[in-house]
């Protein structure tokens, strides 16, 4: 099965906020690095998408530029949910409420939030639930850096810690075989 993972381009979230499930807007302009992103996917695809809008907005113009089979929003690819880091700046976030988070992010949630480990869980279910399908056609995924970690984890076998050696930058293309 082909996959390709694309992440959404920048945000217009300032520096160093922390904004994981917030639906944020994009940065402007973006139709150029748009069309490079359309560029390095096949002409014809089943698209899945966040429902965040900073995905969205990407997955619609990926629609509009190629024979599209399907379309979906999924929660499963939404990014982590941070809960009570939302849209606050890192360094704002107290220090006995970050540091145990960054010691051991896998495993311990964010305020009110969630743990790297309940975010794998849900893009697990996503991924056991098109490999049970046997699609047959391309599939892209419009989604966030945590997702696309998760899914590079699963597919290389890497340890949940190692998840920040999977690069995932703005408006990457990154295309596996499952």
């Amino acid at each position: 099965m082909e996959i390709y993972l694309v992440r959404h381009t920048e945000t217009a979230c300032e520096k160093g906020i922390c904004y994981g499930q917030s639906d944020v807007d994009l940065a402007e302009p973006f139709d150029s690095i748009f069309e490079n992103i359309v560029s390095q996917l096949p002409s014809e695809a089943i698209v899945f998408s966040s429902p965040l809008k900073r995905c969205v907005i990407l997955a619609q113009y990926i629609q509009d530029s190629i024979k599209t089979i399907s379309y979906q929003e999924d929660k499963r690819l939404m990014e982590m949910d941070f809960g009570d880091w939302e849209m606050k700046n890192w360094n704002d976030i107290l220090p006995e409420q970050l540091n145990p988070w960054m010691e051991d992010f896998v495993n311990v949630p964010a305020s009110n939030g969630e743990s790297f480990v309940l975010l794998h869980k849900r893009t697990e279910t996503f991924l056991s639930d098109l490999t049970s399908k046997q699609i047959n056609s391309p599939i892209i995924v419009v989604c966030h850096a945590g997702i696309i970690r998760s899914i590079l984890c699963h597919h290389s076998s890497l340890p949940l810690k190692d998840a920040f050696q999977n690069k995932a930058d703005f408006g990457e293309v990154i295309k596996i075989e499952l």
